[in-house]
């Protein structure tokens, strides 16, 4: 047996012990040569320790001159210390967690300490710096932080905030910034300190979101007279007694109000009475109703309800919306949407034209756009199929429509094949099949490309000999 054996005692166990002589490791536990087989002298188990432990003494002559040594975890949740101990010529160190009794020097407590679990829990950043500059205790918060900012190795013993210790003084907050993972951007923090015979004790609060509220607001109010000079939609803001506080020069061109009118500040009410003695908003049916529609409309505007589309005399149409504002104020803005509603009108005409070009054709005809889902068919494809697919809110795929074809026909490889060309990107042409119905009919299935990934379906019934034979037998 070799010298120091008897150390190590059956309680010990659990816990990896090392025993040195000098640097060189001469035992351990079976858990220490278990977990630590690549160990043989003291610098590799300080190194191996030192993320965790980074106060381990460095040489086993420390542990001589103090007889014993605590070392606890610089990270508040790895709930294990380090006990060192000069005994009869030999250092003994022992990894032990908390909840062993056995385990002495617990200085930071226990790992069901209240105290400790609060600190665990705390949702900013806590740490204590020694007279040595160096952080000798660290909360979870800190610990996710120095990591996130210096990656998963980082050494926890150097302070995140190396200028901590000038910039904080004692009993006032200070502002500070530190790099973050992002290039050209900061992490913002209010940083406290209080003073401990061990000691500094820092508190570090997130202040991100202020900081980023703060230089937006800054470049609000720079930019905000240039948006609002360039700003195509007009744009009226009424405080909270419900004067015109603020417009722009589109107002002026949407509504036709005199620019010295707005820039007097009129009443809300006499805001839109303007408007609608000059045309500029849909005629009420009486004025009565129109007074009560305007407090609707205010209520609808404070509460961000507000959404009308104006179509007015001259054929322009105004889409006007109303939005709450801070203190009471209520904002309008309007926007001409004429050309967006005459491309919408034209668009539809062209929908419903080229519908009723599909609706007149013989064949049945169905269109498959890219993602496989049916975009055009007409009257041909619903009587052949027995299937209106406007009538559904569901949307019909091709998958849907194959199984519909092949419940209606004999048993044929076409369908598959058409699900696999409407799928496919590249290399597609044109292709033809024959197909039959269960009730006899011959159908010509043709299958082409279309533009933007789209497929078209085409069935043509074909006129059998058996059918010419009845035609001329029916023929005068």
């Amino acid at each position: 047996m070799r010298p120091g054996f008897d150390l190590l005692t059956q309680q010990d166990a659990g816990d990896p012990v090392f025993l040195f002589d000098g640097a060189d490791l001469i035992g351990g536990s079976d858990r220490a040569e278990r977990e630590y087989e690549d160990i043989s002298d003291w610098d590799e188990l300080r190194t191996r320790l030192h993320c965790d432990f980074p106060a381990f003494p460095e040489t086993p002559d420390i542990v001589q001159q103090e007889g014993e040594v605590v070392v606890p975890a610089i990270d508040s949740a790895v709930h294990r210390n380090v006990v060192c101990e000069w005994i009869d010529g030999v250092v003994r160190v022992q990894i032990c967690d908390l909840s062993n009794r056995s385990c002495t020097g617990s200085s930071h407590g226990t790992a069901t300490d209240p105290m400790r679990l609060a600190m665990d829990k705390a949702p900013y950043p806590v740490w204590l710096v020694d007279h040595a500059d160096k952080v000798s205790w660290c909360n979870a918060a800190y610990v996710a932080l120095a990591r996130r900012v210096r990656g998963q190795n980082a050494d926890l013993s150097i302070p995140l905030f190396p200028e901590s210790d000038d910039s904080a003084p004692p009993g006032k907050k200070t502002r500070i910034s530190i790099a973050s993972e992002l290039p050209d951007r900061k992490l913002w923090f209010d940083l406290s300190l209080v003073e401990r015979d061990e000691g500094t004790l820092f508190y570090a609060f997130d202040i991100n979101a202020v900081v980023d509220a703060e230089v937006a607001q800054r470049k609000f109010v720079q930019t905000l007279a240039k948006t609002f000079a360039q700003l195509s939609i007009g744009l009226a803001i009424f405080d909270r007694n419900r004067q015109l506080a603020l417009f722009n020069p589109a107002l002026v061109d949407l509504t036709a109000l005199p620019a010295d009118f707005l820039s007097s500040r009129p009443a809300l009410s006499s805001f839109f009475d303007r408007l609608r003695n000059q045309n500029m908003m849909p005629e009420p049916k009486n004025y009565g109703g129109w007074r009560k529609q305007m407090n609707d409309l205010l209520e609808a505007a404070e509460h961000g309800r507000y959404q009308e589309t104006w179509s007015m005399p001259s054929g322009s149409v105004y889409s006007v919306s109303g939005r709450p504002h801070p203190d009471g104020a209520v904002a309008f803005l309007f926007e001409d949407i004429t050309a967006e509603i005459t491309l919408t009108r034209r668009f539809r005409s062209e929908l419903e034209l080229g519908q009723a070009i599909l609706d007149k054709l013989p064949d049945a005809v169905a269109v498959f756009s890219a993602d496989g889902t049916l975009a055009f068919s007409n009257t041909a494809y619903h009587l052949l199929w027995d299937v209106d697919p406007d009538q559904s809110f569901a949307l019909v795929n091709v998958l849907d429509a194959t199984r519909l074809w092949q419940e209606r026909c004999t048993a044929t490889p076409v369908w598959g094949e058409i699900r696999d060309f409407v799928e496919m990107r590249e290399n597609r042409a044109d292709w033809t099949a024959q197909i039959r119905t269960r009730n006899g009919t011959l159908l010509t299935c043709a299958v082409g490309p279309m533009t933007n990934g789209a497929t078209i379906v085409r069935f043509t019934a074909e006129v059998t000999n058996t059918q010419d034979a009845q035609l001329e037998t029916a023929l005068p």
